[in-house]
């Protein structure tokens, strides 16, 4: 019979941590005795867990344990954290440690050090510095002969982010997806968490796909930008050529914007958009040149937001500003990302998930869809911290924007 005691600390209860810590222990067919449990005696006290696990044999505990590990169980007699070396680029020890997107510490020399760069799916590196050593996040393409990368489960901490405690100002980052959830409830709080932001100096970044040009939103995008509340916008190819083509011919897929009826030959309308572009040296210097004077990507230029354009396999042109290599554009996507505090993902299934990927779990995640079942993929794939709200976006845009015009 195998033995290994856990402890756990942080909000067990009202995280509903304590319940999924018993209940995998019992999945992975595993038995439990709680040794200690201490519960916070106020809403800001942490409780604790001392937990006994018996399991019949050693690769059920090492199950066990790698489960708990994710939902912050650490064992009591922990140890250091295992260092291996990489052989060979872009090959790690078969037993590597893969991360998640929680807040997670590895222990060497005694001290528990946290780890930078958290995002889930990789590895993590740890490497001498000027100041000492450091530990960081690494995706496994990344990994060059000689890193040092954690292995095992010994010397590890993951730290789950609590529920929110503050009922009344973001009940609903709690409360799952829903489409009876009132879009304007949703809008308040989602202004609030913007405004939070700007208040402790976050980021806020944009995640959008070319369904904000067809549903209207294109001028509620527009006034946020105008209002300083984007400094980033992440898209495919599409949302780019859609929004040019509406500024230069006044169509969205070669349907008039302005009556909803189709343009005779609309359907080149997103080549010539695409040309245009192309003839004026690329999205920056057809706004420097008076060529384009509207839309969201013309007031990302004035307003000096980055545009990052991630292409696929599917795009016409593309764009000369999109970035056709994937592993570029997912480092542009991470880079833009550093410092959010928000990301409010607009219409884009492929580009939210992506997204939700390369953030830590405290990274706050608003997925606004007419399809519920895009926020719930975003969710799924990892992205526990993502909040749906279904909705027009064309609608979401312009409410958003009239309050956060009315709090200036």
């Amino acid at each position: 019979m195998q033995q290994e005691v856990v402890e756990a600390e942080g909000h067990l209860i009202d995280s509903h941590l304590m319940e999924r810590i018993f209940d995998t222990v019992v999945e992975y067919n595993g038995r439990f005795e709680v040794e200690q449990f201490e519960i916070g005696r106020t809403n800001a006290d942490n409780s604790r867990l001392r937990l006994k696990i018996e399991a019949e044999t050693a690769a059920d505990m090492e199950q066990i344990l790698g489960q708990l590990l994710d939902l912050g169980c650490t064992p009591a007699d922990s140890g250091q954290a295992e260092l291996a070396a990489v052989e060979r680029d872009c090959c790690a020890p078969e037993d590597f440690y893969s991360t998640t997107n929680h807040k997670t510490l590895v222990r060497l020399k005694g001290e528990w050090m946290e780890v930078e760069d958290q995002r889930m799916d990789a590895m993590i590196v740890v490497a001498d510095n000027v100041s000492g050593k450091r530990a960081a996040c690494r995706r496994l393409r990344d990994l060059r002969q000689g890193d040092k990368v954690v292995v095992g489960m010994r010397g590890i901490r993951v730290v789950p982010e609590p529920k929110e405690r503050d009922r009344s100002a973001f009940a609903f980052m709690s409360n799952g997806i829903s489409s009876e959830r009132q879009v304007e409830t949703a809008i308040r709080q989602t202004a609030a968490l913007m405004r939070q932001c700007r208040e402790h100096g976050q980021k806020i970044v944009v995640v959008g796909g070319p369904v904000i040009v067809h549903t209207g939103g294109v001028q509620g995008l527009s006034k946020l930008i105008q209002g300083g509340w984007v400094q980033a916008l992440l898209a495919g190819n599409a949302l780019g050529v859609h929004d040019i083509e509406a500024s230069l011919l006044g169509t969205s897929l070669g349907v008039r914007q302005s009556d909803g009826r189709l343009e005779e030959h609309g359907h080149r309308n997103h080549m010539r958009a695409i040309n245009a572009i192309y003839h004026a040296g690329g999205i920056a210097k057809a706004v420097e040149s008076g060529r384009l004077k509207s839309g969201v990507m013309y007031e990302c230029v004035k307003a000096g937001v980055p545009i990052v354009l991630a292409g696929s396999l599917r795009d016409d042109g593309p764009l000369p500003d999109t970035i056709t290599d994937m592993n570029r554009a997912q480092d542009a996507y991470a880079e833009q990302l550093r410092g959010a505090g928000l990301v409010l993902c607009l219409g884009s299934m492929l580009h939210s998930i992506a997204t939700g990927n390369m953030l830590p779990s405290w990274v706050k995640i608003v997925c606004v869809d007419i399809n519920p079942a895009v926020a719930t993929k975003v969710s799924d794939r990892g992205t526990g911290q993502a909040v749906g709200v279904v909705t027009d976006v064309g609608l979401f845009l312009d409410l958003l924007a009239r309050n956060l015009e009315q709090s200036v």
